[in-house]
């Protein structure tokens, strides 16, 4: 039996979303402007990302060691928060509402492969995480999932299902522990 053969796969033309050219030139920049920028120059990244096409949000907090794949396939709400060492894998779109905090060292997969393909076929779905939500540190949350507005996903979470606006919940996978307000 034949699981997967990687030297059949093919990336989709036009998956990126922009050029190769930009792709790296967008790879330049983070690693030298954006990755090294003091804390404090939370504009200036805001700035870096609507450069690339990213919709960034009035005062958007965004920390340097954050981790975007293709800003110009993020949205990003006014007053959102992004700690350190977020990974933003936006092979696919990512919408974080307004007054969002998406805590240190959580991963937001837009893509993975499928893995019933010979090829490995490459796939991306997007990742909405609504207004006023909270999610702690070291989430995860998994491609084509939506998070309802003013949910809190607790710490070291693995988010595989839509959830629900105004709960509660954590663990791997997600539990529902109560509504946020009660």
């Amino acid at each position: 039996m034949e699981y997967q053969n990687l030297d059949q796969y093919k990336t989709p033309k036009g998956f990126r979303g922009r050029s190769a050219l930009i792709v790296q030139l967008w790879r330049v920049v983070y690693a030298v402007f954006f990755k090294h920028s003091p804390q404090f120059l939370y504009g200036w990244r805001r700035f870096i990302l609507r450069c690339f096409g990213a919709q960034v949000g009035k005062n958007v907090i965004i920390r340097p060691s954050a981790q975007i794949t293709y800003p110009w396939k993020l949205n990003l709400g006014d007053h959102c928060w992004i700690g350190d060492e977020v990974v933003l894998y936006t092979l696919g779109p990512i919408t974080i509402g307004a007054n969002a905090v998406i805590s240190q060292r959580s991963y937001l997969c837009t893509g993975s492969h499928d893995y019933r393909s010979p090829h490995f076929d490459i796939y991306a779905k997007p990742i909405h995480i609504a207004e006023k939500c909270w999610l702690a540190t070291d989430v995860y949350v998994a491609p084509g999932v939506s998070v309802g507005a003013g949910t809190v996903i607790g710490a070291r979470s693995s988010v595989f299902k839509n959830v629900p606006a105004g709960k509660v919940g954590i663990g791997s996978p997600l539990v529902i522990l109560k509504d946020r307000i009660e």
